[in-house]
């Protein structure tokens, strides 16, 4: 009896609704004998009750339904799946936002359930945007206002959301497909008006050689375009030639093992830079200076340029082709630049005619006439020079930065109590050998010229009694009372100042006047007769001298110089 129990059960051993009874070995061996089948491929997939495979490798936990649930269901993978009704609703895929607004009649009579104020029916009174009037839409049953437009609300998904074509409108690309069929037969129109012209002018080809060349047409024309990496399309030969690298030749990767050298691109096997650069080897040299080497190189250049003349011809209407008729398209390239010349040279013509300004042409550069040039120089916030060249320095005629008796410095660089000097070493004497930093030092302690140090010490000061310095705090008070006198009665003495002002500057531009005279005089000597003025007394300028200098300086760059007499 318990054995035709066992037959008479399935395969996972489920009696009645209790509990599962336990399998015999023989139907535990077949169980897992079936499932490696399965595993294997050989034996077909378990099926679900929706009739959908089950994958073999899913563990049994996952596809059996528990049996204190319900033991008479199958193994399923639906309580993997989304579930439909804990699912939210989503927008389907041809909803969208509307665009532009529908041109809908107006209402001329109230409606009920419209706004009382404008009788528009999106809206209540309460929520009415418009100006209250005096009597509503509802008691005028004129002016009233049309239906707001509201936008349909969207529930876009993951995907809906980050969909580029979303709201795209399949009208459009059919547009643009009917835009290039006219275009195809507008092209189509005017080959045959051309055959129509050659048939009647008799300069037809015979019908093999058309047919032939018509067949040919659409596949050699672009040929050149469709060339990948790595790829050769010959459209004679109908063929696709791999340009791989000769193992003979050396890896361009190898060249330089250095790897601060040339980048080299694995992906396209391009290394664009020279190798060998940092070697200081000469790239006409080496076996392989780079890709840009070559790209730029020979006639490179003027094949480009040709290519792009090529091409914008092509747009205009002429039929030519850098392959196909390169002797041609030479000719017609080299005509084009003497016709371009000689445009130019009549367009400028016609503008100097019309307007003039040819002395302006021949001006001298720009760079003479304003001590002005396009040159890039970037500055700190001190002055010095980070990027670009140095502002040249000015030189005369007469030997400068001669360096003498060891020092660095010309004489005349440094200044202090009404004397010149080397800065070197703070010497004061001209024509005496550099000390350096001793005579830094020395200066700084003591700063006595020449021609003073020879003179006879001072007597020391006398410390000075109480009643003296009794006496010297009385007169300081007596300076301090006259300071606030005079600032008292300062609006009186403001004018006698600028009028003494004014009397100082007349008397320092008369001297300026002679000064000039007397350096026209002495420039207009020979170099050898002129007087040796290095080592005369020179005296701090006052504000007046200054001022008159200022006013009395000729400026070359000032346009207006000729016209002052400068």
């Amino acid at each position: 009896m318990p054995e035709e129990d066992a037959t008479q059960t399935p395969s996972e051993g489920i009696v009645g609704l209790d509990e599962p009874k336990k399998m015999t070995r023989e139907d535990w061996r077949k169980k897992k004998e079936l499932e490696e089948q399965r595993k294997l491929g050989n034996a077909p997939a378990e099926v679900d009750e929706e009739g959908k495979d089950i994958n073999p490798h899913i563990p049994q936990y996952i596809s059996s339904v528990p049996w204190y649930i319900d033991p008479s269901k199958r193994p399923t993978l639906k309580h993997q799946r989304p579930q439909e009704e804990t699912e939210s609703p989503y927008s389907s895929i041809g909803e969208w936002y509307k665009r532009g607004v529908a041109e809908k009649p107006l209402a001329t009579k109230f409606r009920k359930g419209a706004c009382e104020n404008c009788g528009a029916l999106t809206h209540k009174k309460k929520d009415c945007l418009e100006r209250p009037r005096k009597v509503g839409a509802k008691f005028t049953g004129t002016s009233i206002a049309p239906d707001e437009h509201s936008q349909v609300q969207l529930a876009l998904d993951y995907d809906g959301k980050r969909d580029r074509w979303n709201g795209y409108d399949a009208e459009d690309h059919q547009r643009i497909v009917e835009e290039y069929a006219k275009v195809d037969l507008a092209k189509r129109t005017l080959k045959a008006q051309k055959l129509q012209d050659e048939l009647a002018s008799g300069k037809l080809l015979d019908q093999a050689e058309r047919e032939h060349n018509s067949e040919d047409e659409d596949e050699d024309k672009y040929a050149d375009d469709i060339d990948m990496p790595g790829q050769n399309f010959d459209s004679k030969r109908r063929i696709t030639v791999r340009n791989l690298r000769i193992r003979e030749d050396i890896a361009k990767y190898l060249r330089n093992l250095d790897p601060n050298s040339a980048y080299y691109d694995p992906k396209t096997r391009a290394m664009r830079e020279n190798p060998y650069f940092n070697t200081g080897m000469n790239p006409d040299e080496v076996g392989y200076a780079g890709d840009n080497f070559v790209r730029y190189s020979g006639d490179t250049i003027t094949m480009a340029q040709t290519q792009l003349f090529a091409w914008e011809a092509y747009e205009k209407g002429s039929e030519v082709h850098l392959q196909a008729d390169p002797t041609k398209l030479e000719l017609l390239h080299q005509s084009f630049k003497v016709k371009k010349e000689d445009f130019k040279e009549k367009q400028k013509e016609s503008i100097l005619e019309k307007y003039g300004g040819e002395k302006h042409l021949d001006a001298p550069p720009r760079e003479l006439l304003l001590a002005q040039t396009e040159d890039y120089v970037e500055y700190s916030r001190h002055g010095a020079v980070l990027k670009g060249l140095d502002k040249a320095v000015a030189r005369s005629k007469y030997e400068e930065d001669v360096l003498i008796n060891n020092h660095t410095c010309i004489w005349g660089s440094y200044w202090k109590d009404g004397f010149w000097g080397y800065k070197c070493c703070h010497s004061m004497v001209r024509q005496s050998y550099c000390t350096g930093e001793a005579g830094i030092k020395s200066s700084s302690t003591v700063c006595v010229p020449f021609e003073e140090g020879l003179e006879e010490p001072q007597e020391e000061e006398q410390p000075k009694t109480l009643l003296e310095l009794h006496q010297e705090k009385m007169k300081d008070k007596k300076k301090k009372s006259k300071k606030n006198k005079k600032r008292r009665n300062s609006d009186s003495s403001d004018s006698e100042d600028e009028e003494k002002k004014k009397e100082k500057l007349k008397k320092a531009l008369h001297a300026e006047d002679k000064r000039l005279k007397h350096v026209e005089a002495i420039m207009q000597l020979d170099e050898r007769k002129r007087p040796y003025s290095s080592l005369q007394e020179v005296k701090e300028p006052t504000e007046e001298e200054l001022e008159a200098f200022r006013m009395k300086r000729s400026r070359p760059d000032d346009p207006m110089a000729s016209f002052l007499g400068q």
